[in-house]
């Protein structure tokens, strides 16, 4: 059984580490090699898209970080969570809702939904 938690905080995690080689291990680790995600905003697919897209927001948002919003969610090898993205100490400006299939117990696919973004995001 999925444990739901467990995979919205690594996902979370993974978002917000810094170090592109433990990035890197984690993605192996957790992530099916041909795993797809995508968003109104961007796309990528496998180990190497993935990376560049988290390497992308972390450029954009120097400095902000992720968190899980609420208590995540689902059924069988599906998880839904909610996430904010901003600096430490504040409400985040933006929020999102993810949902993941996982197979064989790592992440095989991430279609997010953006909840709130200020403009000029």
């Amino acid at each position: 059984m999925t444990d739901f938690n467990t995979i919205a905080r690594g996902y979370i995690d993974l978002w917000n580490e810094r170090a592109p080689g433990r990035r890197r291990e984690m993605l192996a680790a957790n992530w099916a090699s041909d795993a797809k995600y995508i968003d109104p905003l961007m796309s990528g697919d496998g180990h190497d898209g993935v990376d560049s897209l988290i390497a992308g927001v972390q450029q954009r948002f120097p400095d902000f970080r992720f968190r899980v919003l609420g208590e995540p969610n689902g059924y069988g090898d599906n998880v839904r969570f909610s996430w904010g993205l901003g600096p430490d100490g504040v409400d985040s400006p933006i929020k999102g809702t993810d949902f993941v299939v996982v197979r064989d117990g790592r992440i095989a696919s991430i279609t997010g939904f953006l909840d709130q973004i200020p403009s000029g995001a």
